[in-house]
């Protein structure tokens, strides 16, 4: 059987000619800096954020944890939006390697100047310090929502008057991009530090970067070293990528398109819940009223379809490259057939 696979966008498998940018990359050690390719995509990425310094990293993960060490020191407060990447899927590294904690500011993974300004603490030597805010831009936990632009400038100039740096996780900031129709570089400008993923709706099989300021990504430089993530002719990874930013920024829409798809075949099953409004980028949140999401998966793998939870009554669909317009419909319909069944025997 052949399976449409909804569980994420980092599935995708390179395609032919991305295999062959890899194969014919020029290389050299990275460690020594010496790999043109690695080069070329961090000059790239850091032009098209608009910082002065970019830096390959293996995971976005990396990348976030990177900037929670340049940015904190042990015990201090890091502001978040609810269910944070950061925070909720990395494995508790900002505990393990900065020592920080976490406050989270609104709900739902968005939030304004005002609830950040609320969650910060006031200075005080019995109270942690806070010293980074981190925004999600798309917010993954949210349904991959786009973060209104106009809330990051309202946070940013909240943040800079408490002498707070900030910080961007935009895993998915190509497809916030797509959505917004802002370019990269005025959606990253609010932030000292960036990270972005190539392996997420840009379909390489590797590798994210953080850019920042020249000072600040030196420093990360040397804390990539620490952590492990000096590769060395990692040009073959850094081809994929380069052959994603020039190659699959543009078809970001048509995943767009076949999540909405989704969403509205989905949508009108009873029992499953789909807020349409949310429905900005490539992800779609599917509550059920009464089956289990367990149950649901594993009734819509046995139809062809592969498809994510993100709580006992919740699921996730993630369109990509690899899951055309037909496939993204064809899956709603065997979706909605398994929901209807599983909400039937709760």
């Amino acid at each position: 059987m052949d399976l449409i696979d909804l569980r994420s966008d980092t599935v995708t498998q390179p395609t032919p000619a991305m295999r062959e940018a890899m194969a014919r990359a020029e290389v050299g050690d990275d460690v020594y800096g010496e790999d043109p390719t690695v080069l070329e995509l961090e000059r790239r990425v850091a032009k098209l954020l608009g910082k002065e310094r970019a830096l390959f990293v293996p995971s976005g993960t990396m990348g976030n944890q990177l900037a929670l060490l340049v940015h904190t020191r042990p015990g201090d407060e890091v502001i978040i939006g609810e269910g944070a990447h950061c925070a909720c899927y990395e494995s508790g590294a900002g505990a393990a390697w900065s020592g920080v904690q976490f406050a989270v500011a609104g709900k739902g993974g968005l939030f304004n100047a005002d609830e950040m300004e609320a969650a910060l603490e006031p200075p005080a030597y019995y109270l942690p310090n806070s010293s980074l805010v981190a925004v999600e831009n798309t917010h993954n936990r949210a349904g991959g929502r786009v973060f209104p632009q106009e809330r990051i400038v309202g946070i940013a100039e909240r943040a800079r008057r408490h002498g707070l740096a900030l910080h961007l996780d935009g895993a998915r900031l190509w497809n916030a991009a797509a959505a917004s129709g802002r370019p990269l570089d005025e959606l990253a400008a609010p932030f000292d530090t960036v990270n972005v993923c190539f392996s997420k709706g840009l379909g390489a099989p590797v590798g994210s970067a953080l850019a920042g300021s020249d000072e600040l990504i030196g420093r990360a430089h040397r804390f990539r070293k620490m952590l492990g993530g000096g590769m060395r002719q990692a040009g073959i990874l850094a081809a994929g990528a380069l052959y994603a930013l020039e190659h699959h920024r543009e078809r970001l829409a048509e995943d767009h398109r076949a999540a909405r798809a989704i969403a509205e075949i989905v949508g009108q099953v009873p029992g499953a819940r789909v807020d349409l409004d949310a429905v900005e980028t490539n992800i779609v949140n599917i509550g059920l009223a009464r089956a289990r999401a367990d149950a649901v998966i594993e009734a819509a793998r046995e139809r062809g379809v592969l498809i994510s939870s993100i709580a006992p009554h919740a699921l996730r669909g993630v369109t990509h490259l690899d899951v055309s317009g037909e496939q993204a419909r064809r899956a709603a319909e065997t979706l909605a057939e398994a929901i209807a069944g599983t909400e039937g025997a709760a």
